[in-house]
């Protein structure tokens, strides 16, 4: 099993054990903010069974019917984990709504407001984690299970404010309220997550830095060429396709151009880890003068 999908299995155990933990918080209180705090734990449940299937999926080798791969199963998974973090905060606008029309006491204040800490606490040290290794791994279903939790953990900060505020003012309404504005919070946070997914399902380039990367590699690697030209990058999950065309000498033998194209693939791959290179080698007449000029 793959580090990713460990990670991914401990997320799901931790959005279990956090939901549990916000359930008794809302028992115990009634309180409608932690009410909507415990219903976003449930779509953390959902987004982490799916980031363990997407995963597991993306890892599949090339097949007959995928023969570029699985890749791009973490970015749906992203983009559907995007939608249900919409879906919670659409619902907790529904209870805050709810709430200010017939706003109720909240029960056991301190005590709901301890239990929840102790869950707030827990996914803010897991959402960084699993944004930090989401990144070294180039994970984009862990990064998105871990801005959901970030969302999560922001969430709970309100409620918090919120329920402090009740006991404070006695102003039951601000329950409602402060659930309200972390409503808003979420479902900011759910679209920026599907943006973010759905540039890479529309085969964006690959970052400027990783852009300059490539260029240095195939600057220092294509020695005998004579150009490099029409470079195309994408990324998808942990892959990234690269495909150019290289201009030779017109009297250069096909063995000796196909030398060159595996030193460059060769390097590109060391470079980036997982690669995947297409090459397509030019007789010089066929130079654009507008790329990288080797020789």
């Amino acid at each position: 099993m793959t580090l990713s999908r460990k990670i991914a299995f401990g997320s799901l155990a931790i959005s279990l054990i956090v939901l549990i933990i916000k359930g008794v918080a809302y028992m115990l209180t009634g309180s409608v903010a932690l009410f909507a705090d415990a219903l976003e734990s449930i779509i953390n449940v959902a987004t982490a069974i799916a980031a363990v299937f997407a995963i597991r999926y993306a890892a599949l080798p090339p097949d007959k019917e995928h023969p570029y791969g699985h890749h791009k199963a973490e970015y749906l998974s992203a983009v559907v984990v995007g939608a249900l973090i919409v879906v919670a905060g659409l619902a907790i606008l529904r209870e805050s709504y709810e709430g200010l029309i017939a706003p109720q006491p909240i029960d056991a204040p301190l005590l709901g407001l301890a239990v929840s800490s102790i869950a707030t606490i827990i996914n803010a040290i897991w959402s960084r984690l699993l944004i930090r290794q989401g990144r070294v791994h180039r994970s984009p279903a862990l990064v998105s299970d871990g801005k959901h939790l970030f969302a999560d953990v922001v969430t709970s900060i309100g409620v918090v404010i919120g329920v402090g505020l009740v006991i404070l003012t006695g102003i039951h309404v601000l329950d409602s309220i402060i659930a309200g504005l972390v409503a808003l919070h979420v479902l900011w946070s759910g679209w920026e997550v599907i943006q973010e997914s759905s540039g890479a399902l529309l085969d964006e380039a690959a970052p400027e830095e990783e852009l300059q990367q490539i260029h240095d590699v195939i600057s220092a690697n294509a020695v005998e060429a004579i150009e490099v030209h029409d470079i195309r990058t994408r990324n998808a999950g942990r892959a990234t396709f690269i495909d150019f065309h290289l201009v030779v000498p017109g009297a250069m033998t096909v063995a000796r151009s196909h030398e060159i194209c595996d030193r460059l693939e060769t390097a590109l791959k060391k470079a980036l880890h997982e690669a995947i290179v297409t090459i397509h080698v030019e007789p010089e007449h066929e130079a654009e003068n507008t790329g990288l000029r080797i020789a």
